[in-house]
């Protein structure tokens, strides 16, 4: 099929405002239309994106595609701010794709990040046209990823580099048009060329560069809560309106893995059709938000990890074949689930998520009283210790513990992935709990969690934790991790101070992971306080964070205790197949 390719078409919304897009589509006669809606320009669609489906071969397979630079950014018109006009836009873009003479009236979308929360913003409008969207590394609630944690700690390194970013864009279209300064666009330019220091200034509400450029910032740092503001952002609710399902895409190591897994989940119980429910999928790679390659300087998981050999894109085709075509065969042997299981490094298909046969486990949190570093005391054991203790350590926020890994953004700091967390495990801040040697294989794969009986000096602090898989060397691999502020304890609507000195039970949700410990490696976790720069600083006041000073912020004497009356656990859903090899 030979393909005419258009640059700028203008796309009209129902305010007026024009929207600029990039459309591949037929010469002759109607195809299915692939949808992508992006805030950093269609040109360079792709930024370095490994999960990114190839764009020709989608128009090699058949598809018209459309590339739309989102309200206000790169070659649109209108004001840019995040979430607000894109379901209406969706929606919009979406009835003018019906509308074309090379459209056969069927609609999906792809892409990554913010271009997959457009997706399902659109997709909540029911639009029926849209038949299908492949949402990659993505959330439908804007506070609990990827602006905040799901336990109330702004995604500090995150925010600062998205809003620089963002901002320096901003800036380039106004001083095109003569409003701005070549001064003010150089230092956003430098903001987000080199985002690190904006991470250090204190407070935080008032980075001078972020700051002084307003817009949406100011609206994020006033909302520290899971509020109404967010609550207007949250599409959770409005799945009842969908009937289109999704092709969820996910990696253990990107910084939406806890909302990919739990919208995989709410979306096959809550959505608007059965279609919906029942054609959801999941993919779950060792990747993390900007690499799908699967190879990272303290751990590679094979040459079988990568979404190219996986196969990603012609996983999209099969998918949209399916939905926008109506081939019933097109799915045909492809699993629900398919996930990356780390340890062993082999792709596996699953039914279901979470797994059926899943064992949820209590690993008991003990010690003598020394689970400070990884050479203390701290020890996990599926039997209830009989005896209470403790462990204390001093949280300095002059002093945060160091991103070591994980699922992080920006990737340059060289924090992202897996990390071998002997570094920062030698502090004296961080407890280490660890069993014994294994001597059979365990198996990892689902959501995980820890609860903590916790108590502290301070009024407000936060506790950190990280699941760990020990090698026999030493060498000790991050697999998932969590943080909460215990003012969000009961909820991140509403905030609740501590009692100093009183003991909490906490729950800290550590997203979820698939990995097999193997004979000889050892499973540990981690607890602290701080996750410097992924997270910011807890001042210990209990006062608003976002705008309190290094001279205003306290230590915090924090106190983890274990035993019958305080059983603190780590729970993980193992998976116990004997015939796995």
């Amino acid at each position: 099929m030979q393909h005419l390719y258009e640059i700028d078409v203008q796309v009209p919304m129902r305010d007026g405002v024009a929207l600029a897009a990039n459309v591949w589509h037929p010469a002759v006669g109607e195809a299915p239309t692939l949808l992508v809606r992006l805030p950093y320009g269609k040109d360079v669609m792709g930024f370095g994106q490994s999960a990114f489906p190839d764009l020709l071969t989608l128009v090699e397979a058949g598809y018209a595609v459309v590339v739309q630079d989102c309200r206000g950014t790169h070659r649109s018109e209108g004001e840019f701010v995040p979430h607000m006009a894109d379901r209406t836009d969706g929606e919009d873009t979406v009835a003018w794709i019906t509308e074309q003479s090379w459209s056969d009236g069927t609609v999906g979308m792809y892409g990554p990040s913010y271009l997959g929360m457009v997706q399902w913003e659109t997709a909540v409008t029911g639009t029926p046209a849209l038949k299908a969207i492949a949402p990659t590394f993505t959330s439908i609630d804007n506070y609990e990823a990827p602006w905040y944690s799901a336990g109330g700690a702004l995604s500090l390194s995150l925010v600062t580099m998205w809003n620089a970013m963002m901002y320096a864009a901003d800036a380039q279209r106004s001083l095109a048009v003569g409003e701005d300064t070549l001064s003010q666009l150089q230092q956003l330019g430098q903001a987000a060329l080199f985002p690190e220091p904006l991470n250090e200034v204190l407070p935080t509400a008032e980075v001078p560069v972020l700051r002084e450029y307003g817009k949406w910032w100011d609206d994020w740092m006033a909302h520290p809560s899971h509020d109404g503001y967010w609550d207007a952002m949250e599409l959770t609710p409005e799945l009842k309106n969908v009937s289109a399902p999704a092709l969820n895409i996910g990696g253990w190591y990107d910084l939406y893995i806890g909302q990919t897994l739990r919208t995989y989940v709410t979306a096959r119980q809550k959505a608007g059709s059965a279609q919906a429910r029942e054609g959801q999928r999941l993919v779950i790679g060792p990747w993390d938000h900007v690499s799908a390659s699967g190879l990272y300087p303290d751990r590679s998981f094979g040459p079988l990890a990568s979404a190219q050999m996986l196969g990603l894109t012609a996983l999209h085709v099969k998918f949209f074949d399916r939905w926008l075509r109506g081939d019933t065969t097109a799915l045909a042997g492809v699993a629900p689930v398919k996930i990356f299981v780390m340890g062993i490094d082999q792709w596996r298909d699953e039914q279901e998520w979470p797994l059926p046969d899943t064992l949820w486990t209590d690993f008991h949190l003990t010690s003598s009283g020394h689970a400070n570093t990884s050479d203390g005391d701290g020890v996990l054991t599926t039997e209830p210790p009989t005896g209470a203790g403790h462990d204390t350590y001093l949280y300095d926020p002059r002093r945060p513990v160091p991103t070591a890994g994980g699922a992080s953004m920006p990737t340059t700091f060289g924090f992202c992935g897996p990390v071998d967390q002997r570094t920062v495990a030698a502090r004296d801040d961080v407890l280490c709990f660890a069993t014994p040697v294994l001597e059979e294989a365990v198996e990892v794969t689902g959501p995980v969690s820890l609860t903590l009986y916790v108590s502290s000096s301070a009024v407000d602090t936060d506790f950190t934790a990280k699941l760990v898989d020990v090698f026999p060397d030493g060498k000790a691999i991050n697999l998932c991790d969590g943080i909460l502020r215990t003012r969000y304890r009961n909820g991140l609507a509403t905030e609740e101070l501590m009692e100093p000195g009183t003991v909490y039970e906490i729950t800290i949700d550590m997203t979820g992971t698939s990995n097999v410990f193997l004979p000889g490696h050892r499973i540990r976790v981690d607890v602290s306080s701080s996750n410097f720069p992924r997270y910011d600083r807890n001042t210990n006041t209990g006062g608003v964070i976002a705008h309190e000073s290094e001279e205003q912020m306290i230590p915090a004497i924090n106190h983890i205790h274990h035993g019958p009356n305080h059983p603190s656990r780590l729970i993980l859903p193992v998976i116990d197949r004997k015939d796995q090899s």
